[in-house]
């Protein structure tokens, strides 16, 4: 059971983002891009899922990847998250080889949060946020007064306090699902990889959750990377728009720009209206 310090004297959140989370402009690589794939391929047996993908992500944006099932955006965020590894090409995370960092050292610079998650029946929401401090510590170390900011800082930044000693199966797929957010926010990391995060919740929680993820882009400056298939929420809470098909990326830019019924009939073999109204884009899929 971990110790509890709830009335604790905080900094406040912006500084403690300062260390770790914020960009530097002194920062050496700051010229640099957040993450950068080149030349990227990858193959299950004889079936080649990407084809040479080269992608640069935006520090500080929201970058959403979108295509048709099977186009490969799975498969390049896992190749992204280092849950793959490629066959042909690299990728570089703030201009170092992602290949040459362990799985420790990445997890201190890039948080992820996947599709599909699980924990036990008794877990309360405090302790699992806790574990995103574990690429910090070395084996059976307890929590650090970094530790403690840190945890205390990601349940407020999600709204979660008020169920900090709740199991989390007690809770709503929402409110779940922030929980996993706010354990990848303990990591303390400059950059968020979150693969389709708003899956089997309703419109209500959909909203939220992206929400969420639009704050701690705007106000955390946090680089996001996210997997969706809502393309309207993706105009709507996106910076970059990635259209991939058949392994290959065949559209990138502000989504306002790029998107259009020619691009959505190439990617998802459909012809769909692209309307304007009060200067905001919307598909319509009816």
């Amino acid at each position: 059971m971990r110790s509890k310090e709830k009335n604790m004297d905080l900094t406040s959140t912006e500084n403690i983002l300062d260390s770790e989370k914020k960009f530097s402009k002194k920062d050496k690589w700051a010229d640099k891009p957040a993450m950068e794939v080149r030349d990227l391929h990858f193959s299950y047996g004889k079936n080649k899922v990407l084809k040479g993908v080269s992608l640069k992500i935006e520090e500080g944006k929201i970058t959403t990847i979108m295509g048709a099932n099977g186009c490969g955006k799975s498969t390049l965020f896992s190749l992204m998250t280092k849950n793959l590894y490629p066959r042909k090409g690299n990728i570089f995370l703030k201009g170092k080889n992602v290949q040459n960092l362990n799985l420790k050292e990445f997890a201190r610079k890039v948080a992820i949060v996947q599709q599909y998650n699980s924990a036990s029946d008794d877990i309360t929401v405090e302790n699992l946020v806790a574990f995103g401090r574990t690429p910090h510590k070395k084996m059976m170390q307890g929590d650090s007064a970094e530790d403690e900011r840190m945890i205390q800082w990601a349940l407020e930044v999600t709204n979660l306090t008020e169920y900090r000693d709740r199991e989390v199966s007690r809770l709503s797929g929402g409110q779940r699902q922030r929980v996993w957010i706010a354990m990848a926010l303990c990591q303390g990391t400059k950059t968020l990889f979150l693969d389709e995060p708003t899956t089997y919740l309703d419109i209500r929680y959909q909203i939220e959750i992206l929400k969420l993820v639009r704050d701690l882009n705007r106000e955390y400056g946090i680089t996001i990377v996210m997997v969706l298939h809502d393309i309207n929420q993706a105009m709507e809470y996106g910076d970059i728009f990635v259209g991939m098909k058949d392994g290959r990326i065949v559209v990138e830019g502000d989504p306002k720009e790029v998107v259009s019924a020619k691009i959505l009939q190439e990617l998802y073999g459909i012809r769909l209206p692209v309307a304007e109204i009060d200067g905001r884009k919307f598909v319509i899929t009816v």
